[in-house]
């Protein structure tokens, strides 16, 4: 799937101000509603997924000169997703993260950072080509348009969880459909083919934890 331009970024400020628009229309008690997450309250998830500004313009102290070692956003969700990779691992952290993000944060803040301070930082990395390689704490060396990709897919599959609790239209096409073509790319492919045309009883999802 070649989906590394400029398409992904508009899908993603796209998306971003989405989650604000639908946040700004949430009551008190909104905020408070669980999400099928059982772990996460709305709140909790607008936490998680709500852009760090400070990391995307970090990302230009972090350009590496050398080869990436994951360069689409299929290769970043299959090393998470792996046994024994930090979807597994890290899971019990990633979770008290966001709660602990939600406590210290308002709503409205969580709001301005999907409706003006994400889009800004992402505005601001433009001159960052899809390819460019960035050394990742995490990750090691990779590519800005595979980060990107993972992030309007995060975006993506927990407005549909945030849709799930309170309500809402759905996602915008564009994101919706770059999302399945993203999860299917990160499995096998005769794997996956052979599931979705009932050829095969062999369990292929989940794709992602």
């Amino acid at each position: 799937m070649s989906s590394q331009n400029d398409g992904v970024r508009e899908l993603l400020t796209e998306a971003w101000l989405s989650w604000a628009d639908r946040g700004a229309a949430l009551s008190e008690a909104d905020w408070d509603r669980p999400t099928r997450l059982s772990e996460w309250t709305v709140r909790d998830l607008y936490a998680h997924v709500a852009p760090a500004p400070e990391q995307l313009s970090g990302l230009h102290a972090m350009v590496f000169d050398g080869p990436a070692g994951l360069a689409r956003g299929a290769d970043i969700l299959r090393t998470f997703n792996r046994p024994g990779g930090l979807a597994h691992t890290a899971a019990g952290q990633v979770a008290e993260l966001a709660k602990e993000a939600a406590r210290a944060t308002e709503p409205a803040a969580l709001i301005a950072r999907f409706g003006v301070e994400g889009p800004a930082a992402l505005a601001g990395i433009a001159d960052l080509a899809p390819d460019t390689v960035v050394a990742h704490q995490l990750l090691g060396p990779v590519t800005v348009g595979a980060l990107a990709e993972v992030a309007l897919m995060e975006a993506t599959v927990h407005l549909l969880d945030l849709i799930a609790a309170v309500g809402g239209p759905a996602p915008a096409e564009g994101a919706l459909h770059f999302t399945r073509a993203l999860l299917a790319e990160a499995t096998d492919p005769i794997a996956f083919i052979e599931a979705a045309a009932g050829r095969s009883s062999e369990p292929v999802m989940p794709i992602i934890r």
